[in-house]
C-alpha cells in the first residue's frame, strides 16, 4: 500500500505553493496531522495533512475497512494581518484528528466545533465543512482507494452554528451569499439571521 501522505502535499503544493510554515501534532491513540500554512497575497491557508492517511470508518461499521472508504484533508483561508489566525493550527489538527478519536465521517454539509475560539479572539467555536473540487482538485488514488477530497472549512460563530442545524447548510450559505458575507473575515460579526 503506497503511503498517500506525499501525494497529497504534491498536489497541496501544485495548488496553493510553497508552504511558509508548518507544524505537527500527534493525539494519544492518533496518527501524526500536519497543518501547512500558504500565504498568497492577503489570505493566508491552512492545510492539513495525514486526516487521508487512513480512511473515514463509517462509525456503525463493526470493522474498519483499512483500504476502502472516504479520505479527505481540511483547508481554511482567512485573511492576513487581521487576527492571530496562526493559532488556529492545534484546533485544525484536532478536527483533522476527529476522524480517527471519535469515529466520524468528515463531509460537506457537517458542522465541526471545537469548543473554543479558533484563535484568539477569534468570534468562531465552529466550522461548516463547504463541498470541495474549487481551490484543490481532488487527489484520485490507485483502485481501491477512494480519492482525496479538500474540503474547505467556512467559519461559523455560535448563533450560525445553531441557525445551520435548524435550516441546514444550504439554507446558511446562501444568507451568506446574498448578504455579501466575506468568509475570509478573521473577526468578522454573525450575518443576519432573522
Amino acid at each position: 500500500m503506497a503511503d498517500v501522505l506525499p501525494l497529497v502535499e504534491a498536489r497541496l503544493r501544485t495548488a496553493l505553493g510553497e508552504p511558509d510554515a508548518r507544524a505537527a501534532v500527534t493525539f494519544l491513540g492518533t496518527d501524526r496531522i500536519e497543518v501547512l500554512r500558504f500565504q498568497e497575497g492577503d489570505v493566508v491557508r491552512y492545510a492539513t495533512l495525514g486526516m487521508s492517511a487512513q480512511p473515514m470508518a463509517d462509525p456503525t461499521a463493526v470493522l474498519a475497512d483499512p483500504v476502502k472508504g472516504p479520505r479527505a484533508e481540511l483547508v481554511l483561508s482567512v485573511r492576513s494581518g487581521v487576527a492571530d489566525t496562526d493559532k488556529v493550527l492545534r484546533p485544525l489538527a484536532v478536527l483533522a484528528a476527529s476522524p480517527q478519536v471519535e469515529g466520524v465521517v468528515v463531509a460537506p454539509g457537517a458542522s465541526l466545533d471545537v469548543g473554543e475560539p479558533l484563535w484568539p479572539g477569534a468570534p468562531f467555536t465552529s466550522v461548516l465543512v463547504a463541498e470541495p473540487g474549487g481551490l484543490v482538485e481532488d487527489l484520485e488514488l490507485d483502485e481501491p482507494l477512494d480519492p482525496v477530497r479538500f474540503l474547505p472549512l467556512l467559519p461559523m460563530t455560535p448563533n450560525e452554528a445553531a441557525w445551520k442545524r435548524v435550516h441546514g447548510a444550504q439554507a446558511l450559505q446562501e444568507r451568506w451569499l446574498t448578504q455579501g458575507t466575506d468568509l475570509r473575515d478573521p473577526v468578522r460579526k454573525s450575518v443576519a439571521l432573522d
